[in-house]
């Protein structure tokens, strides 16, 4: 049986997402980047022109500001991780601060800002991530969007199951993702 690409009734919405984005990048829609950009630092609703992206894809309520943080933050720095089907490296923001430590001129203050991330109330995620990401674009390191969508919608959970695996890909070394599990 040959191997090919889902097609997208195949996959799921966050997938759909993200594939949605990913094709404004490689299709150079400045105007719709622009845009998603637009609603960065603002809620959901504030910035109206940001609907037409995000809505066709009918997030749930309780998802909605998930999907607008990571359209927008998206649109500053449209540069996914690549990774064939068989690769197990874990790729969340973790592993993408992880990587800048590498390129950074100091590791403390890379260390420094990936803990008051992982410590961040819910209502200041936001914007530890647009400073988040603003960094890793500086540096030039992918973001896997999809994790990244995911992990938002679990951000709350009582046991901190994502920021573990945050903390883990960062200071764990290179571990699978089958060794990502809590």
């Amino acid at each position: 049986m040959s191997e090919t690409a889902p097609t997208q009734a195949q996959l799921g919405k966050g997938e759909r997402f993200i594939s949605y984005l990913e094709d404004l990048a490689r299709n150079e829609d400045r105007a719709a980047l622009a845009a998603l950009r637009r609603g960065l630092g603002k809620r959901p609703g504030e910035a109206a022109e940001t609907h037409r992206y995000v809505l066709r894809f009918n997030p749930e309520q309780w998802e909605e500001t998930a999907y607008y943080l990571v359209a927008g933050l998206f649109a500053m720095h449209p540069e996914s991780w690549s990774r064939k089907e068989d690769d197990k490296r874990l790729t969340n923001l973790g592993a993408s601060f992880a990587g800048m430590k590498s390129k950074a001129d100091s590791d403390s203050s890379i260390e420094r800002r990936f803990v008051a991330l992982l410590d961040c109330h819910e209502d200041d995620l936001a914007e530890h991530l647009r400073h988040a990401v603003s960094l890793l674009r500086s540096k030039e390191i992918p973001v896997d969007w999809l994790q990244l969508l995911q992990d938002l919608r679990n951000w709350t959970h009582e046991e901190r199951r994502v920021q573990r695996r945050w903390a883990r890909a960062f200071w764990g070394g290179a571990q699978t993702s089958n060794e990502q599990q809590p």
